[in-house]
């Protein structure tokens, strides 16, 4: 998957969570629904590679194996939600009081959308 749609994925997730807090914060909603806890499962499971393991594999073998592919896939999350968490707090720490949280993460999916080569670039502020 490419890193601009990590970083979709990982905006559509942030976006659901305060969502989800409004919700709590409006009608004493409490609990995950299953939509919310689908997206992260869709996440991951797209992201992270089915790995084959020999059957004649060693323990080492099989650490070694899962690290190298899983490896990869783990850096791309960590990399897209920290994106999103800098954009965020670049905004928050600015004190722009018209900038809303849900702005600034829509902004991102917007770069997001147009990001080319080594991915998306955060929103300068």
């Amino acid at each position: 998957m490419e890193q601009s749609e990590v970083l979709k994925r990982v905006i559509g997730i942030l976006t659901e969570a305060g969502d989800y807090r409004r919700r709590i914060e409006e009608d004493g909603e409490q609990g995950p629904r299953d939509t919310e806890i689908g997206i992260v499962t869709a996440l991951l499971n797209e992201t992270m590679p089915h790995i084959r393991i020999p059957a004649d594999a060693t323990p080492q073998e099989m650490a070694t194996l899962v690290a190298r592919e899983v490896g990869g896939a783990i850096r791309q999350l960590v990399a897209a939600f920290s994106l999103a968490f800098l954009a965020l707090a670049r905004v928050h720490d600015s004190g722009e009081p018209d900038m809303s949280s849900a702005d600034v993460l829509r902004d991102l999916a917007l770069r997001a959308e147009e990001a080319r080569g080594d991915g998306p670039q955060a929103p300068q502020g």
